[in-house]
This record gives C-alpha cells, sequence and structure tokens, in this order.
C-alpha cells in the first residue's frame, strides 16, 4: 500500500518540533443544502486563509501537544471518538472523506481498535476542498449523522462509497441509516461551522496533508505514522 507518510518525516515528538515551512493553504468553503429537494446541489464559496510564521507554527504545536497531554477532553472537543472512554491513550486522525489514503488506512484502524481495547480514537476533520471537491460535503453529512448518533456508521458507509460522493449518496445513506431526513438535512445546514473548525486547527498547526496521526500514550505524545502506532503503544 502506498503510505503518504513516504512524503514527510515525523512532525513533532516529546522532544522536538519540526516547522512546516512549505504550508499547504488550500481554500476554505462553506455550503448550504435546500431541505424542499433531496438532489440540490451544493453551493461552495470559497475563503481565503493566510499561511503563518515557522515561530507561530512552532508555538501552536507545542500548544497542542501540551493540551494532548495534559488535557486531552479539550483537545477532543466535540470530534467523534471511538474506543476506550478513558483517553489514557489516544490516537487523532485528520482526515479527509475523499482522499484514498484515509480509505486504505481504514482497514489498519479497524485492527487496531480491535487488538487494543484501551485505544481512544478520534476522527478530525481535514477536507482538501481544492483538490476534493466532495470532501466538504461529505465531512457536513457525518457531522449531520453525528446529530443523531450515527456517525461511525455513516463514516464508514462514506469511505466504502469514495467513488459515489454527492447529494444523493448523502441521503441514500441517511435513509438506510433510518435517519430523519428532515433533522439530517438541517443539521447538514449548520454543520460547516464545526468542520471549519477542525480544518482551522489543522491549518494552525501546519499539517501537510491527510491521514495526519497525532498519538498520546504512556512514553509518546507526538505525530506518529500509522504504521509505527504499535512500536508506540
Amino acid at each position: 500500500m502506498r503510505r503518504f507518510f513516504q512524503r514527510y518525516r515525523t512532525w513533532i515528538t516529546s522532544s522536538s518540533l519540526c516547522i512546516f515551512l512549505n504550508l499547504l493553504c488550500y481554500a476554505q468553503a462553506t455550503t448550504a443544502i435546500n431541505s424542499q429537494s433531496e438532489e440540490q446541489p451544493l453551493h461552495v464559496k470559497s475563503l481565503a486563509y493566510k499561511p503563518q510564521g515557522p515561530q507561530q507554527l512552532q508555538k501552536a504545536q507545542r500548544k497542542f501537544l501540551q493540551d494532548l497531554k495534559n488535557h486531552p477532553k479539550v483537545v477532543i472537543g466535540q470530534s467523534p471518538i471511538i474506543g476506550s472512554a478513558k483517553l489514557n491513550t489516544v490516537l487523532i486522525e485528520f482526515a479527509d472523506f475523499q482522499c484514498p489514503y484515509c480509505a486504505q488506512a481504514e482497514t489498519t484502524l479497524k485492527t487496531l481498535l480491535k487488538k487494543y481495547p484501551n485505544l481512544t480514537f478520534v476522527y478530525k476533520n481535514f477536507p482538501l476542498t481544492e483538490i476534493h471537491s466532495h470532501a466538504l460535503s461529505a465531512a457536513a453529512a457525518a457531522w449531520a449523522a453525528k446529530q443523531q448518533g450515527k456517525f461511525w456508521q455513516y463514516h464508514d458507509a462514506l469511505f466504502a462509497n469514495q467513488d459515489k460522493l454527492g447529494d444523493k449518496l448523502y441521503l441514500d445513506i441517511a435513509k438506510q441509516l433510518k435517519l430523519n431526513l428532515t433533522k439530517f438535512k438541517r443539521d447538514y445546514s449548520l454543520s460547516v461551522p464545526a468542520v471549519q473548525k477542525d480544518r482551522q486547527l489543522a491549518e494552525k498547526l501546519g499539517l501537510p496533508g491527510t491521514p495526519f496521526f497525532i498519538l498520546k500514550s504512556k512514553n509518546f505524545t507526538g505525530s506518529v505514522e500509522l504504521s509505527r502506532v504499535e512500536s508506540k503503544l
């Protein structure tokens, strides 16, 4: 399997911080769904973000690691989690529902969760809207499903149908999961701020792309390649 992590070295560890000098700035977007039509296309508006300097990145990365180590609940916020509720070992993924590497990572993630019941997995959105036209809308739909307690089922369905992302698929999955469609459409229209919050965090930290993993365990706090997670547990 081709790994995204071949593109960069370790981001940050408990003893050192790596500053990304080539911060990738992607266009931000907002969207709305028309609750009267199941086939209504999404309306996207791009927003620009200013790149941060190296010192700002280093400061943001250090604070994030300190917060993850000492106050994991604050870092997790309202993000969906699965696995242990104790938060002793936390694996955070910044992901994009249209990213093929994120889809490939799913098998390994599910294996880890089965093998390590003490692991808490956290999903945060990093939709790369400049290269993935459906990334934001998919994240919005998953957030809407979360409001009815079906995020992880919806999450799995999106990755299983990555080649079909779009309004029709989002509503089809909602129907299959027996979601209240009126509420789903309403929540969809309210989802963008939550998705933007995750993406703003990813950009603030200077993350280069997706999937990106950050681990907090007993003896390690920092970015980690998925293939090396077990060695850090």
